[in-house]
């Protein structure tokens, strides 16, 4: 069994299925950490983590998918399982092998974001793949991580954004409305990301399919692959 890995209750749900464990971060690296520890106590055997990203690299643009070859942490760098990484990209048309950076914190601004590119070369940053991929190491279990752009490294992050999603990854509308009623003049840019982040969630939903346990390579050593 797959424990699939998202920020977002709405990623959670896109891919949802019944042989399928979803857990979700809500941008708490901590209760995420404890949630995958409870999926793989619980029976799952490979951690794949999987949803929308920011880019770094200019080079990519909305609705990109990448397949992560390895996680960059502010500790190291981590491999993603090569078998599995490999099946993947073989199996999602347009996905591009890259490094993915992992952040705790949601990147805003297009400084930030050309910062991270630039100290460690990874072309995507989330905030759950690191989190992921320590786990899964630490158990000796496969990791990979499939991550569909949702923002551009030129894109800025209107400050509604920053403050939308809650800790169980849902969205926390009073909060945005608060931020709307405070600065009334970023409504533009929160419908660009809005309808940007709906591209990203179109891109994922026909990633889907690579959660069919029978895309899985064998043998894996000793084991026998919301704003609204």
């Amino acid at each position: 069994m797959i424990v699939a890995v998202t920020g977002l209750d709405r990623e959670a749900k896109l891919i949802s299925r019944p042989d399928i464990t979803t857990v979700v971060g809500g941008g708490d690296a901590a209760a995420l950490r404890a949630r995958i520890l409870g999926a793989l106590d619980a029976g799952a055997k490979r951690v794949l983590s999987i949803g929308i990203c920011g880019a770094l690299s200019p080079t990519l643009e909305v609705g990109d998918c990448v397949v992560a070859t390895e996680i960059v942490t502010k500790d190291g760098r981590l491999a993603t399982h090569g078998p599995w990484t490999k099946e993947l990209l073989e199996n999602i048309p347009y996905a591009q092998p890259a490094s993915l950076a992992g952040t705790d914190t949601i990147l805003a601004s297009s400084l930030e974001k050309e910062y991270l590119y630039r100290t460690t070369k990874a072309a995507a940053a989330d905030m759950e793949s690191h989190v992921a991929a320590r786990v899964a190491d630490e158990c000796g279990v496969p990791f990979a991580a499939v991550r569909v752009v949702s923002d551009s490294a030129a894109r800025a992050l209107p400050p509604a954004a920053m403050v939308a999603m809650t800790k169980t990854g849902g969205v926390d509308i009073m909060a945005v409305l608060r931020s709307l009623a405070a600065q009334p003049a970023q409504i533009p840019a929160l419908i660009r990301t809005a309808w940007e982040a709906e591209k990203a969630f179109r891109a994922l939903h026909r990633c889907r399919h690579v959660l069919d346990p029978r895309l899985a390579p064998e043998p894996f050593g000793e084991l026998s692959l919301d704003l609204g």
